[in-house]
């Protein structure tokens, strides 16, 4: 994991980073356990060794597994309640109080509370604060991110740590209107069996249109797109920034929103194959301007002619050849924009996946005050309790939700025994 961390890993919690590396051979024997499937492992660089596993068939079978595992256990599962305040007996955390569609209430912890709510990707308000005020503009991947658990145990004296850090903002295709076949699957054991069995077996060309419809879903556009000289306009056909100088924190400003990648001939051709991609899944496929052409037909659009393009996509009539002038004017060392037939792939729009700001923790997940004394009965798990923990690269949020979250439910509960 330092490996990934590069300059940053003075920042890391090497501590936690320990926890979960020791954690995690029980915890995915645990998830096995309660039936839930994986393909791998695959690689995953700069890891020495093989490590990411990818659920079967697909995310909805965590909840289709351990839900029930959850209500086997005593779990009372309380939907549409929103926490809007913890309740505090002197220093101590003894429950919370939240807002349900019948009405308040309040519930009471035997041992504690553990606050795993999620990061604050989609809160304007945080990340203006540890972010800035521009990238405060583009919203988060999910849109329930909105760093509640953060904001519950501030007023207690607890801290975030790494707030600055997130994946993003970043361009990302608008999701597809209608759910792709591999999201609509159920999530059926012997569908997960079959689904391992075919990736090991059945010839790469029968598999991959099925992968396409994962991979060409709302991954982010290669910057490689860019590179070689493709350009980010906005709905009216203009060109508002540098398409090399982080152009997902001027998008936010334009309208709607959006923007469009514009691809002549020449760069259309040359994304068709190895190593131009136009986005990946790492470990599991790479999607190129064909399969775009096939499988999302709602942000492709092609045409001989820039006028003709600009006409498809509701744009004034000249507006793209005037943009294109523009630039090729003033191309310097840049490719010049060149002749067509042209393509057009958007929206696009600017969007974080995820942030690194987490509550301060101890090996317990105690949430710190700033003395770092732990507040009594308050625990986080997941991006609401990171802790200071770095977790870039692919599955280690979710690897560490999964052994944080068993962890401090563990040290709340033996909390309770010993105040008995």
């Amino acid at each position: 994991m330092a490996g990934f961390n590069g300059d940053l890993d003075r920042r890391d919690n090497p501590a936690l980073r320990r926890i979960l590396a020791d954690s995690m051979p029980d915890t995915f024997r645990w998830l096995l356990s309660h039936g839930l499937r994986f393909y791998g492992p695959m690689p995953e660089p700069p890891h020495m060794q093989p490590r990411m596993h990818n659920v079967l068939p697909n995310s909805r079978a965590f909840i289709r597994r351990l839900e029930p595992a959850a209500r086997r256990a005593g779990a009372v599962i309380v939907k549409q309640a929103r926490v809007h305040a913890l309740l505090t007996e002197g220093s101590r955390v003894i429950g919370v109080v939240c807002n349900t569609p019948q009405g308040r209430r309040t519930v009471h912890a035997r041992g504690g509370v553990v606050l795993a709510a999620g990061d604050f990707t989609n809160d304007p308000e945080l990340k203006s604060r540890y972010l800035g005020t521009q990238e405060a503009k583009a919203s988060g991947v999910n849109p329930t991110a909105t760093g509640d658990g953060q904001k519950l145990a501030m007023p207690l004296g607890a801290r975030i740590l790494n707030g600055d850090l997130a994946l993003g903002p970043e361009l990302r295709f608008v999701p597809p209107v209608r759910t792709n076949l591999l999201q609509m699957l159920p999530p059926w054991p012997w569908l997960a069996s079959f689904m391992a069995w075919s990736l090991d077996h059945m010839p790469p060309a029968l598999l991959r249109p099925f992968i396409m419809s994962f991979v060409t879903t709302a991954l982010a556009p290669s910057p490689g797109l860019f590179e070689a000289g493709a350009l980010l306009v906005n709905k009216n056909g203009e060109r508002f920034t540098d398409e090399h100088n982080s152009p997902a924190l001027a998008l936010p400003d334009q309208p709607e929103g959006n923007g469009f990648i514009l691809l002549d001939a020449r760069i259309a051709a040359q994304f068709e194959a190895w190593p131009h991609f136009i986005s990946t899944a790492p470990g599991v496929a790479y999607a190129y301007l064909a399969d775009y052409r096939r499988n999302r037909g709602d942000v492709y659009v092609t045409a001989p002619t820039l006028e003709a393009l600009a006409h498809k996509l509701g744009m004034p009539a000249n507006a793209l050849d005037r943009t294109v002038a523009g630039f090729n004017d003033k191309a310097g060392n840049r490719p010049p924009f060149g002749a067509g037939p042209y393509v057009a792939l958007g929206p696009a729009r600017a969007v974080f996946v995820h942030n690194e700001g987490g509550l301060a923790v101890d090996d317990e997940h105690r949430v710190l005050a700033d003395n770092d004394a732990p507040i009594p009965g308050l625990y986080a798990a997941g991006s609401t309790g990171q802790g200071g923990l770095l977790l870039k690269g692919h599955g280690h949020h979710l690897a560490w939700a999964f052994a944080s979250g068993r962890r401090s439910g563990r040290f709340a509960a033996a909390a309770a025994q010993t105040r008995r």
